[in-house]
């Protein structure tokens, strides 16, 4: 693989992260600093840290940058959720976030464990 930007788990957290930016837009103003800042913190995470892990020398330390990438997903799960139950999304923007959330995260962890066998 010569890029990280091949890699799934890349490509579609960055979709996340598109998708997360694109929606918190229409939430209400007074939450600009408060759960729009934290999920679209945790949304860049997830692909940020597949590429600054990619880039690493050791397959340890990749693992570990996936690792946290992983950890961003789970912020993100309880943000999403939180939006849904808040009433900041419907159901429909709920539905397409968390599948693609949990998307990742699947992603994530099958990636994990190849690294770790």
């Amino acid at each position: 693989m010569k890029s990280y930007k091949e890699l799934i788990a890349y490509q579609k957290g960055y979709q996340l992260c598109l998708k997360v930016y694109k929606t918190t837009t229409n939430y209400p103003k007074q939450e600009i600093y408060g759960l729009v800042s934290q999920m679209r913190r945790a949304a860049v995470s997830i692909p940020s840290n597949i590429a600054e892990g990619y880039r690493r020398k050791t397959r340890k330390a990749y693992t570990q940058f996936l690792r946290i990438a992983l950890g961003s997903c789970s912020e993100l799960e309880t943000q999403i959720s939180l939006s849904k139950d808040l009433g900041f999304i419907g159901a429909k923007d709920y539905r397409v976030l968390y599948e693609l959330q949990v998307e990742v995260t699947k992603l994530l962890i099958k990636l994990i464990a190849s690294l770790e066998k």
